[in-house]
C-alpha cells in the first residue's frame, strides 16, 4: 500500500487566498447583485505594456517560421534576457552579478518554495511574522516545521520574528540558533521596507552565524526612497550569505504571463553533515535542469522588452499608477481614523483594524457592509492578528470608490 507525504497533514486549513476566494464566492452567490471591489489578492489590473506585447507578438511570429522556431531552451534562461537583467537590474546599481548567476523561472512564488529542495530537512528556519504564507507552508510540506500549536498559531521548529506597530515593523535578529531566514522587502504584507543600514545588520549577522538569507525582492520596483536598497546584493558581504528572488508579475503586469528569476551567487557555499563545502549555485543549477524545462521563448522575449527605453518608461507608468492608488488608500484610511502603514515603497497598505476587531471579523464586516474585499492579517501569521491588508492593484476609479464606501461604513 502506497503512503502519502504526511507532512501535508500538518498544513493548517486551506491556503490563505483560497479561503478568501471561498468566502467571497459564497457571499457573491448569496448576493448576486452586490458590486464587489477587490483589494485583496495582489493581482494587477492594467494591461501589459505595449513594448511587451509587441515583443511577444514578434516572438510568436518568429516561432511560426522554420528559421525562427525555438524548441527546448536552456533551463536557466536565454542569454539575451539573463544579460539584460544583469546589466539593468544589477550593474546599473553598481552590483557585480554575472548573467550565469541568474536563473529564469515561471514565478517567484515557485522559486521561494522550491529553494528548499537544495537545503537540509534539518535546517532551522526563521520567518518574519506576519509572513507570506508560501514560505511557511512549503517548509511544512518538506518536513521542517515541527508540530503546529493551535494555542499560539505557530509551528514548533520555526522561529517567528514579530514585526508589529510596537517595533515599527522591524523584526529583531534571531536570538536562538537559526540556519535559514526568509526576508521579503519591500514587505508583503506590511508594505514596509528596510534601509541600507537595517539590511546590513542582517547580512553581518548571517555571515557571522553561518546562516542563509532568502531575500524576496519581488516589489523592489516600487521603492521610492533613496535610503532603501533594491537588492540585497547592494550590501557588502551579501554574496556569501544570500539568495535573491525577483518577479516581473507586479512590475510589468506578468501575473498571467509568468516570468521571474532567482540570483544565486557563485561565492555562496553550504555544507553537508560531514562539513564538506558545496556550491549552492551548482546545486540550484542541478535542481533547475532536472525539474524545470525553462520559461517559453515568447515570454522571455516579452520580459526582455521591459529593459528597452520604451519598456522601462511604460513600466514606470504602471508603477506610478499603483503607487498613486496606494496613496489614495492611505489618505482615505487616515481620514477615517484608521492607522495605516506601507504604501510608500510598496503596493500594499497594512491597516490596524478599528475598535480592536479581529482580522476575519473585519474581513466579514468589510465584505458584507461595504462590498470591499481585502485580506485578513491573521492569515499571514499570529502577529498579523488585528491587522488587514489592502492592495493598490485595482483601477483608479474602483480604488477611490472602495475608500468612499469604507468611509461611509460603520464598523
Amino acid at each position: 500500500m502506497f503512503q502519502i507525504n504526511e507532512n501535508f497533514a500538518r498544513l493548517q486549513g486551506s491556503y490563505l487566498f483560497s479561503e478568501v476566494a471561498r468566502r467571497v464566492a459564497a457571499f457573491a452567490a448569496d448576493h448576486p447583485d452586490a458590486d464587489l471591489i477587490r483589494l485583496g489578492i495582489g493581482d494587477v489590473t492594467c494591461p501589459l505594456p505595449e513594448a511587451v506585447v509587441r515583443a511577444m507578438h514578434a516572438a510568436v511570429d518568429e516561432m511560426g517560421t522554420a528559421r525562427g522556431f525555438h524548441g527546448y531552451g536552456p533551463e536557466q534562461g536565454y542569454a539575451f534576457l539573463r544579460e539584460a537583467i544583469a546589466e539593468h537590474d544589477y550593474r546599473a546599481r553598481g552590483v557585480d552579478i554575472s548573467a550565469d548567476e541568474i536563473f529564469l523561472s515561471d514565478g517567484a512564488k515557485c522559486d521561494t518554495g522550491n529553494i528548499g529542495d537544495i537545503l537540509s530537512a534539518d535546517c532551522i528556519l526563521a520567518v518574519t511574522d506576519p509572513v507570506y504564507p508560501v514560505y511557511v507552508d512549503t517548509n511544512v510540506m518538506a518536513g521542517r516545521s515541527g508540530e503546529f500549536d493551535p494555542k499560539t498559531g505557530r509551528f514548533s521548529r520555526i522561529v517567528y520574528l514579530p514585526a508589529t506597530e510596537e517595533n515599527n515593523f522591524l523584526p529583531a535578529l534571531p536570538t536562538e540558533p537559526v540556519d535559514v531566514v526568509y526576508l521579503c522587502y519591500p514587505n508583503n504584507p506590511t508594505g514596509t521596507a528596510l534601509t541600507f543600514a537595517e539590511l546590513k545588520h542582517w547580512v553581518d549577522w548571517a555571515n557571522a552565524n553561518g546562516a542563509l538569507l532568502l531575500f524576496d525582492a519581488a516589489y523592489e520596483r516600487f521603492i521610492t526612497q533613496e535610503n532603501i536598497p533594491h537588492s540585497i546584493f547592494e550590501i557588502e558581504g551579501a554574496k556569501t550569505c544570500a539568495i535573491e528572488f525577483r518577479s516581473f508579475s507586479k512590475t510589468a503586469g506578468f501575473t498571467g504571463t509568468r516570468c521571474a528569476f532567482t540570483v544565486v551567487p557563485k561565492e555562496l557555499v553550504g555544507h553537508d553533515r560531514q562539513g564538506q563545502p558545496h556550491s549552492l549555485h551548482a546545486l540550484w543549477n542541478r535542481r533547475q535542469t532536472t525539474k524545470f524545462n525553462g520559461v517559453s521563448y515568447p515570454v522571455q522575449r516579452a520580459a526582455a522588452a521591459i529593459y528597452t527605453p520604451e519598456g522601462k518608461a511604460e513600466c514606470d507608468a504602471l508603477i506610478s499608477h499603483y503607487l498613486e492608488n496606494a496613496a489614495i488608500i492611505r489618505k482615505g484610511l487616515s481620514a477615517c481614523g484608521i492607522s495605516a502603514y506601507g504604501g510608500v515603497n510598496s503596493p500594499y497598505v497594512w491597516l490596524k483594524t478599528p475598535h480592536g476587531m479581529d482580522s476575519w471579523a473585519f474581513f466579514d464586516a468589510l465584505l458584507q457592509k461595504a462590498h470591499v474585499v481585502g485580506t485578513p492579517g491573521s492569515g499571514f501569521g499570529a502577529a498579523g492578528e488585528g491587522y488587514f491588508r489592502l492592495t493598490a492593484f485595482n483601477t483608479r476609479a474602483r480604488t477611490q470608490e472602495a475608500l468612499e464606501r469604507i468611509a461611509q461604513t460603520n464598523f
